[in-house]
């Protein structure tokens, strides 16, 4: 399939996240180069950047004749279906691998009738109905579905749930032509990755902070697997200030980290320099750390004392978690996705149950207040606690509810 960029449209001025809005279209295009045999730009798109020439087969030029008979032209001459984007838009990337499963012409587009912003998908044929004196892609699609000519994409035929977010997000398309538009647009994406079941403290503590470290990152073009080894070297600096019963360095080593955590991620998706390697990093680093610091904790609390009740009931903790971890694989290997996102209670116990950014805070309020080792005896009974819920629920869905026989659950939490 080949994709049409009306670059005349753009603000060249205007930055997302660091990134100029037809640089935007091109790094979430260049995911799909293999499905993408050629990405047309009228007008001048600017300066872009040399790996993005590398991964996609772009091609500029200019002409003053409207953006109708500019596309027309184009579409006449292409021997593939043609995805045509406004310059100055901001476009849901999950449109892009729709419109590339789906067949026949259509049109996405927002309802918002004072900033109409609209995505086409045309077939050859249709490029003698384009009316040719519209100015602009939004003007040309309204024209060809009033004529119905196209026929609407609607939000009943778009695959919303994101399994690494889990949550359901309607596609969503915007036009932005000044730096108002621009930063709204970048608070609604930036919230729009947050996932639909999370703890407390990632969905109403860190995002001020997260937001404010978010966009500099973002504007300096700082690779998120920069803050992922920062975010390393943070957790595994704390362990031995653990250890050695120095908590309050510690402390702050951890809560570095667990910001850095929402971060990398934030920064990975909406400037689209997500990798298999930093998934990797981020997730593995999730499921490894958080043993080593109950671990830590413990021996700090002892004194080294091995035998302390203290630190034999880390080691308790640590099969505790792990169990917990196994029981959630099970769901997880069923269905695709995890149990948080399996009915709205699943998401509403994912706010408090036992995991770092609970575990955390309360462990501080233990040091602080002088009561380091009954808080901690806390955690390990608040992890038996969560293990035998997600254990209940587990045994709850796969066996008196039967477990449809299909692949996803039928309405997700978050939907």
């Amino acid at each position: 399939m080949r994709v049409w960029i009306d670059a005349a449209a753009a603000p060249a001025e205007l930055r997302i996240f660091g990134l100029s809005l037809i640089e935007r279209h091109l790094r979430a295009l260049a995911r799909l180069a293999g499905r993408i045999t050629e990405v047309r730009i009228d007008g001048n798109p600017g300066p872009l950047p040399d790996d993005l020439k590398l991964r996609i087969d772009v091609h500029a030029g200019d002409s003053q004749a409207p953006a109708g008979a500019r596309l027309a032209a184009y579409l006449a001459r292409s021997d593939e279906p043609v995805i045509a984007i406004a310059g100055d838009s901001i476009v849901d990337s999950r449109l892009f691998t729709a419109f590339l499963d789906t067949t026949g012409s259509c049109v996405a587009r927002n309802d918002d009738a004072g900033n109409p912003a609209c995505l086409l998908r045309l077939e050859k044929e249709t490029a003698p109905l384009i009316p040719c004196d519209a100015s602009t892609v939004a003007e040309i699609g309204r024209q060809l579905l009033a004529e119905g000519h196209v026929r609407p994409f609607t939000q009943d035929e778009f695959p919303g749930f994101i399994p690494v977010l889990r949550r359901t997000l309607p596609f969503y398309l915007f036009t932005t032509r000044n730096a108002q538009a621009a930063a709204e647009c970048e608070r609604f994406l930036f919230w729009s990755n947050y996932k639909g079941s999370t703890d407390f403290f990632t969905k109403y503590v860190y995002p001020p902070l997260v937001w404010r470290l978010v966009r500099p990152l973002a504007r300096a073009r700082i690779h998120p697997n920069v803050v992922t080894l920062a975010s390393i070297v943070l957790t595994f600096a704390a362990v031995p200030l653990f250890a050695a019963g120095a908590f309050v360095p510690g402390l702050l080593f951890a809560y570095g980290m667990s910001v850095l955590d929402s971060v990398d991620g934030k920064l990975a998706r909406l400037t689209f320099t997500d990798s298999k390697l930093g998934n990797v990093l981020d997730h593995g680093l999730d499921i490894v750390h958080p043993p080593l610091w109950y671990v830590a904790w413990a021996w700090g609390l002892a004194g080294g004392d091995l035998a302390a009740p203290v630190f034999v009931a880390s080691i308790w903790m640590t099969g505790f978690y792990v169990a917990d971890r196994l029981v959630l694989a099970i769901y997880r290997n069923i269905f695709g996705r995890g149990l948080h996102t399996h009915a709205p209670i699943d998401a509403f116990v994912r706010t408090f149950i036992s995991r770092r950014n609970v575990n955390l805070p309360l462990f501080t309020v233990g040091v602080l207040t002088g009561f380091g080792t009954e808080v901690f005896y806390a955690i390990v009974a608040w992890q038996v606690v969560t293990l035998v819920w997600h254990a209940g629920r587990t045994f709850w869905i796969l066996v008196v509810e039967k477990a449809r026989p299909r692949t996803t659950p039928a309405r997700p939490a978050g939907s």
